[in-house]
């Protein structure tokens, strides 16, 4: 099973939780970017690597993050 997460860039804060649910470390903030309030917001960085397990979409306290699955 591979996933992939799709994560609402403007609304998300960049609180973090995500990255720290993440069981396999492939998401992280955006170290230089920024969205249009002002926040570093969660990306994927390990490509191909995500197996859709949603840990992240459960702990993100505003829902902006989605995550698919495909075989």
């Amino acid at each position: 099973m591979r996933g992939a997460i799709v994560v609402d860039t403007e609304r998300c804060k960049g609180c973090n939780l995500c990255a720290v649910a993440c069981p396999l470390n492939i998401i992280r903030l955006t170290p230089k970017t920024v969205n249009k309030k002002g926040y570093p917001y969660a990306e994927q960085v390990g490509q191909g690597m995500c197996t859709g397990c949603t840990c992240c979409a459960q702990v993100c306290p505003d829902g902006c993050i989605t995550v698919y699955r495909k075989r």
